[in-house]
């Protein structure tokens, strides 16, 4: 069995439709027969027409439908088609989103499926990484899954947190990385707790992200070449950070090197 990164993602938004009839899909051109800019939801849209919809191209309009939704009572899983045009929606997403339940009391538990990063041919509109103007701001829960199992984990557990999530995918894992197990029988971590890739002695090196398998194959090449055993820490979450994971892996090792795409 090959699950490819996309396939995990798919997997989580249609075991989460299943269980949880609250939760809705909101983006432009997600509905069947198109499926998204990704393909993410094709199949899904099939089996829930009523709950894959279609919005107009409008972000700032999509994250305010959502919010309302949820504080109403949904579970909405927005999809924007790429990061960059998330900003559109930045003072919905960090104004009314992230503050509602510190001003309110009543939370606002929605999604935010943003597609990050750098690909081939992308352009200056279509391969940003968000975390910068995301991660600053309190209220919301920002995460970057890595890995296959992660994908489709991190996923399900975004859409039943209470919180506003956004959920940033990396383009380029969609389809070049894949697992040959089901992510569902994965060892499952709590949101905000990182993860170590790889152990080593001689400096602590953290990341999030695709450039995990960067630093994973630096990490490695340094063993092989010279001899420097690199331990290697994948945040799974900048916002809230696990300082701790930071901190113990620094506290033997002795040094640090953050490495992130932007």
């Amino acid at each position: 069995m090959s699950v490819r990164y996309v396939d995990a993602i798919r997997l989580a938004l249609g075991d989460a439709l299943e269980r949880d009839p609250r939760v809705f899909c909101y983006g432009q051109d997600i509905a069947a027969p198109f499926g998204g800019a990704f393909k993410v939801t094709k199949g899904i849209a099939e089996r829930y027409p009523s709950r894959i919809i279609n919005s107009p191209i409008s972000e700032d309009a999509m994250a305010g439908v959502a919010i309302g939704a949820a504080l109403d009572g949904m579970r909405p899983v927005l999809e924007f088609q790429f990061a960059d045009f998330a900003s559109i929606a930045f003072n919905q997403l960090v104004n009314h989103a992230a503050t509602t339940y510190w001003r309110t009391g009543r939370p606002c538990p929605l999604t935010a499926r943003l597609p990050v990063g750098g690909t081939k041919g992308a352009g200056p509109f279509h391969c940003q990484m968000p975390e910068a103007w995301l991660g600053h701001h309190p209220g919301l829960i920002v995460v970057f899954p890595a890995t296959v199992a992660d994908a489709y984990h991190m996923l399900v557990d975004a859409i039943a947190c209470d919180d506003p999530v956004m959920f940033c995918e990396h383009k380029n894992l969609y389809n070049h990385l894949k697992d040959q197990t089901d992510p569902r029988e994965a060892t499952r971590l709590p949101l905000g707790a990182a993860a170590i890739r790889r152990h080593g002695t001689d400096c602590t090196l953290v990341s999030y992200s695709a450039m995990v398998h960067t630093c994973l194959a630096a990490a490695n090449d340094l063993a092989r070449e010279h001899g420097i055993e690199v331990e290697v820490i994948d945040l799974r979450c900048v916002r809230p950070l696990d300082a701790e994971a930071i901190l113990d892996s620094v506290g033997h090792t002795g040094r640090i090197v953050v490495a992130t795409e932007d």
